[in-house]
């Protein structure tokens, strides 16, 4: 039987206590739990194993970076890893929400003992992002080129970036060289009614 949201947030707010919350809100029909960075690992090991909750999947995770976020009047920490969980038990789904405490070198433990599919999203949040997952056992770039610099999901990140690929036919090989792109701005064609259709 399907647990509804009320029940939810009774069940967390009974198993992970005040000190593992830092805040618990319903929108949109779905429960959004932020913890805190330090109470990670012990706050996500709970909702997978106890029976009142029983989140046995991880079924995404990514990235966010804030500092943009509410045209820049957001004030809170940058970085979050924001996972979603879905309990087969219970059939009902929660949005994990943790933020970083350094936004200078944004770091968290992994959930890969806890929900081991989370491999790629974490490289993936790590390759766009820059969020580093202590104790992944395998965090490398996995969409961008391995020499690439930077994270491209950043919202300080330039929107032409850093370098371009080319091939040199003189050296026979693909070669990285700054970029050559002008940065301009676009401005969208307004269609006045009474020029639409050319009449």
């Amino acid at each position: 039987m399907a647990k509804t949201l009320n029940q939810l947030i009774e069940d967390i707010q009974r198993v992970l206590g005040a000190e593992r919350i830092n805040s618990l809100k319903t929108r949109l029909d779905e429960v959004t739990l932020e913890v805190p960075a330090a109470k990670f690992i012990e706050a996500a090991t709970l909702l997978r194993d106890d029976p009142a909750l029983r989140f046995e999947a991880c079924v995404d995770l990514c990235g966010v970076d804030y500092s943009a976020y509410r045209d820049g009047l957001w004030e809170g920490l940058r970085f979050a890893s924001v996972a979603h969980l879905l309990s087969y038990t219970h059939n009902i789904r929660l949005r994990l929400r943790v933020f970083c405490t350094d936004d200078d070198f944004p770091v968290l433990p992994s959930l890969i003992d806890i929900w081991p599919g989370v491999n790629w999203f974490e490289r993936e949040s790590f390759d766009l992002y820059g969020i580093i997952y202590q104790g992944h056992p395998d965090l490398r770039r996995l969409l961008t080129d391995y020499g690439f610099v930077g994270h491209p999901f950043r919202k300080d990140f330039p929107v032409s970036g850093y370098v371009e690929m080319r091939y040199d036919p003189e050296q026979a090989r693909v070669i990285y060289q700054p970029v050559t792109i002008d940065p301009r701005e676009n401005t969208p064609r307004i269609i006045r009614e009474e020029n639409y259709g050319g009449v």
